[in-house]
C-alpha cells in the first residue's frame, strides 16, 4: 500500500513539472484535455472490459455493490451540507460533491487490495467500483456536474448512458462473464496493455491540474470537509452498511478499505467538461491521496 501511494505521488509530480516547464509551449489545460478525453473514450473502456470480464461474480456482489452505492450517496449528502454551510459558489459546490462522494476505487483501490488479499482483493475492488460507483458516476455524477456547471445544456440521462464508452464495455463484459466465454491470452494481453495506460495518464493529468498560484482562504474549509468525509466518515458508513448486508471477513475489510480510498481521479474529466472548479478538485484529490498514506493503514489496523 505504501509503495502504491509513493508511485502515484511521483506521477502527479511529473505532471506538475510539465505544467511549469511547458515543453514546446503546450498549454497545460490543452494537454490535460487531450489526455483525459483519450482515456475516457479508449483506455478506460478497455480497463472496464478486462477486469469485469474476469471478475468473480456471486451473491456477495449484491452486498458489495449496495454498500458502495449507499456510501457514495451518503458522502454526496454530507458534501452538500458542507457547501450549504460554507455558502460555496456553484462550480465549487459541484467539485466538492464529486470529490466527497466518489472514491478512487479502481486506480488506487485495485492495486492496494490486490497487494493485501491477492486475487480475492482484486475481485472485491472490481465489484465495488463497477457494481456501485460506476453506475452512479455516469448518472448522478453527470447530473450534479451539469447542475452546478456553467452554461451547459441539460444532459439527457438515457442518452448520456448510451454514449458512455465505459458503460458499454461493462455491459459487454457482464454478458461475456455470465456466458462463460473465455477471454483468450491474446485479448487478455491487449486489453491489459490498453488498461494499464489509465492510471499513469490520469495521475499525470492531475499534476497538470494543480494550481501554481496562491490559494484564497475560502478554499480551505471545503477542502477540510472533503478530507473528513472521504477519509474518515465514508469508511465508517461503509463499515456499518457492510455489516448490515452480511459481509464479513476479507470481504468486509476490503469493502471498507475501498470506501476509505482518496477522491477519484476521473472526476477531473467532469470538472473540465462541465466547468466546475478543476483546481479545487485537483487539490482535493492530491491531499486525500497524500493523507491516505496514513489513514489507510489506520483503517486497516482498526478492522483487523
Amino acid at each position: 500500500m505504501t509503495g502504491v501511494v509513493a508511485q502515484m505521488g511521483a506521477l502527479i509530480l511529473c505532471g506538475l513539472l510539465w505544467q511549469w516547464l511547458q515543453p514546446h509551449g503546450l498549454a497545460p489545460r490543452i494537454t490535460r484535455q487531450v489526455l483525459t478525453t483519450t482515456v475516457y473514450y479508449l483506455f478506460l473502456p478497455a480497463l472496464v472490459l478486462n477486469v469485469l470480464w474476469r471478475a468473480d461474480l456471486g451473491f456477495h456482489s449484491v452486498g458489495i455493490g449496495l454498500t458502495a452505492a449507499l456510501t457514495v450517496v451518503a458522502g454526496m449528502s454530507l458534501g452538500w451540507l458542507l457547501c450549504r454551510t460554507c455558502r460555496a459558489s456553484p462550480p465549487v459546490t459541484g467539485a466538492v460533491l464529486l470529490a466527497a462522494a466518489f472514491p478512487n476505487s479502481t486506480y488506487m483501490g485495485l492495486p492496494a487490495l490486490e497487494s493485501l488479499f491477492g486475487e480475492q482483493g482484486t475481485s472485491i475492488a472490481i465489484q465495488y467500483d463497477l457494481f456501485g460507483c460506476t453506475p452512479l458516476v455516469f448518472t448522478l455524477g453527470v447530473l450534479v456536474a451539469w447542475h452546478y456547471g456553467e452554461g451547459h445544456e441539460r444532459p439527457h440521462i438515457l442518452r448520456a448512458l448510451l454514449t458512455v464508452p465505459p458503460l458499454w464495455a461493462g455491459l459487454a463484459a457482464v454478458a461475456l462473464n455470465l456466458a462463460g466465454i473465455p477471454q483468450g491470452d491474446w485479448l487478455n494481453t491487449w486489453l491489459g496493455m490498453l488498461g494499464s495506460a489509465v492510471v499513469p495518464l490520469m495521475l499525470f493529468s492531475l499534476g497538470l491540474s494543480l494550481p501554481t498560484e496562491r490559494w484564497h482562504r475560502t478554499a480551505v474549509r471545503p477542502l477540510l470537509g472533503i478530507l473528513a468525509i472521504q477519509l474518515f466518515l465514508a469508511p465508517a458508513i461503509a463499515w456499518w452498511l457492510a455489516g448490515r448486508f452480511g459481509l464479513e471477513g476479507t470481504e468486509l475489510v476490503g469493502t471498507v478499505l475501498e470506501a476509505a480510498m482518496p477522491s477519484m481521479v476521473l472526476g477531473i474529466v467532469f470538472c473540465d467538461r462541465y466547468g466546475l472548479d478543476s483546481s479545487l478538485y485537483a487539490v482535493a484529490v492530491t491531499l486525500t491521496t497524500a493523507l491516505s498514506f496514513f489513514t489507510l493503514p489506520l483503517v486497516h489496523g482498526l478492522l483487523a
